[in-house]
C-alpha cells in the first residue's frame, strides 16, 4: 500500500508540477491577482512592490551560486573524489545507500544548510556510480530531505536573530524581545531537539521504504563521471606561474589565518561567507594550483542558471507578499492574521507552524518570513500567554517545513546530480507529509 501511495505521488507530480521557472511565473501572478483582490491595491500599485523588491535578493543569489560553484569544484577535486567512493562503497544494497545520503545531509544541513545541500548532492553522486539498482531521483530526494532540519540547526536565521539582540530584535519582534535568547532555549530545547531527533530517526527508514521494489530508475552511468579538467601546460614562464603549487599555497595560508581568527573571535558560527570560505580555499588546495582550481570552477559554473533566472522572481514575490496597503496591511499579514484568528493558547503554536508552512511557498527565505511573521506572531502570542520563543521556533519550523514542495531551494542540488524538480518532489511530497505530522505533534504536545 505504501509503494502504491508513492507511486501516485511520483506521477502526480511528474504530471503536473511545472518547471521551476513557471511554477515561479504562476506564483508571481497568483499573489499579484491575490493582492489586487484581498487588500485593495491597484494593479500599478502590486507591480510597484514587484519591482521594488525584483533585485533585493541580488546579493543573496550571488552568495548561493558561490555556494555550488565552489562546493561542485571542492567535489570534483581528485583526492575528494576518491574519498566519497570510499565512503560509499561501504553500502553494499540500494537500502543501506538512501539510509547513508540521507543521515549525511541531515548532519550537514543542521550545521549548515549551505554545506548540507552541496555534500548531500555530491555524496548522492558517489553513491549512484557505486551501488547498483538504486533509484536516483530518490537518492537525491532523499539527500534533499535533509533540508527539513536546517532552520532548527546552527545556521537557524530565526534563532540566531533571537540570539543576537539588540534594535533589530525588538523591531521585528515588535517590542516583544529586546533582550538576546540563549541558543540553550531555541536550538538546544526539549522542543527543538525532539523534533530533530524524530526526523533523524524517521527520515532515514521513510526514505528507505520508498524504495522501488522493481523498476528503479538508475542513473546513466556516463553522466556520474567528474569531468577532470585538462592539466595547464607547463611550457612558458607564465604558464608555471599559473600552475604555481606555492602561489596557492600562499592563498590558503591566507585564507587560513582568517578563518582561525574568525572562530577565534566569533566562536563556531558558520554563516554563509564562511562556508563559501571553506569550500573556495579547500577547493584551491585540494586541486593544488590557482590554474587547476580555476577550470574546475569554469566547469561548475554551468549550472547555475537556475538560480541566476529565479532568484529576481522569487524577490518579486516576496515584494508583493510584504507590499501595504495604506491602512499598512499586506498579503502576508492577512495570511499569518487569519491563523491567529483560528488560535487558542492550547493551538497557537500548532498554527503558527501551519501559517509558516503556507508563507513560505511565496517567501522562500528564512530572513524574509521572518520580517514577514515575526511583528505580528509574538504580539498575538504574548496576548495569549504562548512563549515567544516556542512561537519564533514554530515560524522557524513551518519555513523548512514546505521547503519539501518549493523547488527554490533545490535548485543548487539539482544542478549538481543533473536532475529536474520533477523528478524528486513526489518523493518529497511524501517527505512533507509524514514531517508534517511529526512537528505538528510535537508543538502540540510540547509547545
Amino acid at each position: 500500500m505504501f509503494n502504491t501511495l508513492t507511486r501516485m505521488s511520483v506521477s502526480l507530480v511528474q504530471k503536473y508540477l511545472p518547471s521551476p521557472f513557471v511554477f515561479s511565473a504562476l506564483l508571481t501572478l497568483g499573489v499579484l491577482l491575490a493582492g489586487i483582490f484581498s487588500t485593495g491595491q491597484s494593479l500599478p500599485a502590486m507591480v510597484q512592490h514587484w519591482s521594488g523588491g525584483f533585485w533585493t535578493l541580488l546579493g543573496f543569489a550571488m552568495q548561493m551560486s558561490l555556494i555550488f560553484v565552489t562546493g561542485h569544484a571542492l567535489a570534483s577535486a581528485p583526492i575528494i573524489n576518491r574519498q566519497l567512493d570510499r565512503l560509499a562503497g561501504m553500502a553494499r544494497t540500494p537500502g543501506q545507500a538512501i539510509i547513508m545520503v540521507t543521515l549525511v545531509a541531515l548532519v550537514g544541513c543542521w550545521v549548515n544548510w549551505g554545506f548540507g545541500l552541496v555534500i548531500g548532492a555530491v555524496f548522492a553522486r558517489a553513491l549512484a556510480r557505486k551501488v547498483d539498482g538504486v533509484d536516483y531521483p530518490l537518492l537525491v530526494a532523499s539527500a534533499y530531505s535533509g533540508f527539513l532540519v536546517w532552520h532548527g540547526g546552527l545556521a537557524g536565521s530565526v534563532p540566531l536573530s533571537l540570539a543576537t539582540g539588540g534594535p533589530d530584535l525588538a523591531r521585528i519582534t515588535a517590542g516583544v524581545l529586546t533582550d538576546p535568547v540563549s541558543i540553550t532555549e531555541t536550538l538546544f530545547s526539549t522542543l527543538n531537539l525532539t523534533i530533530v531527533a524524530l526526523l533523524v530517526i524517521g527520515l532515514p527508514l521513510l526514505n528507505r521504504a520508498m524504495h522501488p521494489r522493481q523498476g528503479a530508475k538508475v542513473a546513466d552511468p556516463a553522466k556520474l563521471v567528474e569531468s577532470q579538467a585538462e592539466l595547464p601546460s607547463r611550457e612558458t614562464p607564465a604558464q608555471r606561474l599559473d600552475d604555481s603549487r606555492i602561489l596557492g599555497l600562499a592563498l590558503v595560508a591566507m585564507a587560513g589565518i582568517y578563518l582561525f581568527n574568525h572562530f577565534a573571535t566569533k566562536g563556531f558560527v558558520l554563516g554563509l561567507d564562511v562556508v563559501i570560505a571553506i569550500f573556495l580555499f579547500s577547493g584551491l588546495l585540494m586541486h593544488g594550483t590557482p590554474e587547476r582550481y580555476m577550470r574546475a570552477v569554469d566547469e561548475s559554473v554551468r549550472g547555475i542558471g537556475g538560480i541566476v533566472l529565479l532568484f529576481p522572481f522569487y524577490a518579486g514575490i516576496m515584494g508583493m507578499m510584504m507590499g501595504a496597503n495604506a491602512d499598512g496591511i499586506s498579503l502576508g499579514r492577512q495570511i499569518t492574521e487569519a491563523f491567529i484568528s483560528w488560535s487558542s493558547a492550547d493551538t497557537f503554536p500548532l498554527l503558527a507552524f501551519l501559517s509558516a508552512g503556507v508563507v513560505n511557498v511565496f517567501v522562500p527565505s528564512g530572513g524574509g518570513q521572518w520580517a514577514v511573521q515575526g511583528p505580528i506572531m509574538l504580539p498575538a502570542a504574548q496576548a495569549l500567554g504562548v512563549s515567544p520563543t516556542v512561537t519564533a521556533m514554530a515560524i522557524a519550523w513551518g519555513d523548512a517545513w514546505t521547503n519539501m514542495i518549493q523547488p527554490f531551494w533545490a535548485l543548487p542540488l539539482l544542478g549538481i546530480v543533473g536532475l529536474g524538480a520533477r523528478d524528486i518532489m513526489g518523493y518529497c511530497l511524501i517527505m512533507l507529509l509524514y514531517s508534517g505530522v511529526v512537528i505538528c505533534g510535537a508543538f502540540y504536545f510540547l509547545g
